[in-house]
C-alpha cells in the first residue's frame, strides 16, 4: 500500500497519507492511523462495497473520499455514457408516447431510431453544458483552485462518478406510475445534491461554492433547452 506522498487522503480530514495500511508478514494487516486527525485513515478499505455504496447514497463525504482518492476507479466515462443512454431513452419514451403513431412502415421506424439518437445527442450536450457552468463558475470564481489538469479531470471525474442517480430513471419509467413526474424530480434533486457533495470532496469546500457552481450550471444547461425549444425540437 505504499506510495508517493499525497497519494491517499484522510477519509476524516482531508490530509494527505502516504498508505492505507501496512502489511506485515503472514497477512497481517493494519490500517494506518492518520498524523493529523489520529483516526484511521481509510477504515472502509475494510468495508464490504455495498456498505460503502449505501454510505455514498446516503452523500457521506467520507464515501466520496475513499471512492474519489483511495480507489482507482475507473468507470467514470462509461457510467456517463450509460447515464446519457438511459436519459436519452426517457426522452425517447415520452416522445413516442405523446406520438401514438403506430404504423409499421421502415419509414417511420427509422425516424423513431433517428429520434433516439437526437435525444441522447441533446442529453449530451445539456450535460455538457452544465458541467462547463461549474468549471466556468470556479475559473471565474477560485482559479487557483483549478490550475493543473489533473485538478480539472480529478473534479471531471468527480462530477460524472456523482451523476449515478440517473441510473433511477429507467425504473422509474418501467414501474409507471400516477407518481412518476415526482420520482424524476426526486431523482434529479438527489443528483443535484450528489454533485455538490461530489465538488465539496474534491476540492475541500463548504457548502455554499459548490451550490453556487450547481446553480450556473443549471443557468447554462436550461438555457441550452431554450435554444432547442427555439429550434422547434422536442426535448
Amino acid at each position: 500500500a505504499m506510495a508517493a506522498r499525497g497519494a491517499y487522503r484522510c477519509i476524516e480530514c482531508n490530509r494527505e497519507a502516504a498508505e492505507l495500511y501496512r502489511d506485515y508478514s503472514r497477512g497481517v494487516l493494519r490500517i494506518s492511523i492518520c498524523k493529523s486527525c489520529q483516526k484511521p485513515v481509510d477504515k472502509y478499505i475494510e468495508y464490504d462495497p455495498v456498505i460503502i455504496l449505501i454510505n455514498a447514497v446516503l452523500c457521506k463525504a467520507q464515501a466520496y473520499r475513499h471512492i474519489l482518492f483511495n480507489t482507482k476507479i475507473n468507470i467514470h466515462g462509461k457510467l456517463c455514457v450509460f447515464c446519457l443512454l438511459c436519459e436519452a431513452y426517457l426522452r425517447w419514451l415520452q416522445l413516442q408516447d405523446s406520438s401514438q403513431n403506430t404504423d409499421p412502415d421502415d419509414l417511420i421506424r427509422y425516424a423513431k431510431e433517428w429520434d433516439f439518437y437526437r435525444m441522447f445527442g441533446i442529453a449530451s450536450l445539456e450535460q455538457t453544458s452544465f458541467l462547463v457552468g461549474i468549471f466556468i463558475t470556479f475559473w471565474w470564481m477560485r482559479p487557483e483552485m483549478l490550475k493543473t489538469k489533473s485538478d480539472f479531470i480529478l473534479l471531471l471525474k468527480a462530477l460524472l462518478l456523482s451523476s449515478y442517480g440517473k441510473l433511477l430513471l429507467i425504473p422509474a419509467v418501467i414501474w409507471e406510475h400516477d407518481y412518476t413526474p415526482l420520482c424524476l424530480a426526486f431523482i434529479k434533486v438527489f443528483v443535484l445534491i450528489s454533485n455538490s457533495q461530489a465538488i465539496r470532496v474534491t476540492l475541500n469546500l463548504n457548502r455554499k461554492l459548490p451550490w453556487l457552481a450547481i446553480f450556473f450550471g443549471l443557468i447554462l444547461e436550461n438555457g441550452v433547452v431554450c435554444l432547442f425549444q427555439k429550434m422547434g425540437w422536442d426535448v
